[in-house]
């Protein structure tokens, strides 16, 4: 995890966005293709609640998608997702009906010396827009979206070692 990088955005605990990077030894297609695949995501949650997608939902995300993923955080649940954020290769976030964002930024790094190339990848949390931002603190999402990130990260990072991007 040495090579994961990042912090907040902004002063204000609860509201700030958390943002942590790390570079995935794959290009930048392959990796966005992964996150771009909702019946992928349980492969790559580092937070554990996602159980795997929904039934009825788009195979490869876009602008506007809606995706449904069974979860778990206690007790089962389902949530329903929007790609509000899109950019072939780039840019892909999503958020449900409490107003925060997953947002995973892909940034190609150049390693001409290195053959296949690889990606500076970013993943936030952005809870500018959340609904409760009280209930995020009494809950602690801050503490516990900063840990899901970087498992996160490091899963895509070990996917991406195997060849199973």
């Amino acid at each position: 995890m040495a090579n994961v990088s990042g912090g907040v955005g902004h002063a204000d605990e609860v509201t700030s966005i958390i943002s942590l990077s790390r570079e995935i030894s794959a290009p930048a297609a392959a990796v966005f293709d992964l996150l771009a695949t909702p019946s992928r995501h349980q492969l790559i949650d580092g937070s554990g609640s996602v159980r795997g997608a929904r039934p009825g939902g788009p195979d490869r995300l876009f602008l506007g998608a809606q995706f449904g993923m069974n979860m778990r955080m206690g007790l089962p649940y389902r949530i329903l997702n929007e790609v509000v954020e899109f950019e072939e290769g780039k840019l892909i976030a999503w958020r449900h009906f409490a107003g925060h964002v997953w947002r995973y930024i892909l940034e190609p790094v150049d390693n001409s010396d290195a053959g296949a190339g690889s990606t500076r990848l970013t993943e936030q949390f952005d809870p500018t827009h959340a609904g409760s931002p009280l209930t995020l603190k009494l809950l602690g999402f801050r503490r516990r979206n900063e840990r899901a990130i970087r498992r996160t990260l490091d899963r895509i990072a070990a996917l991406a070692h195997a060849g199973s991007l």
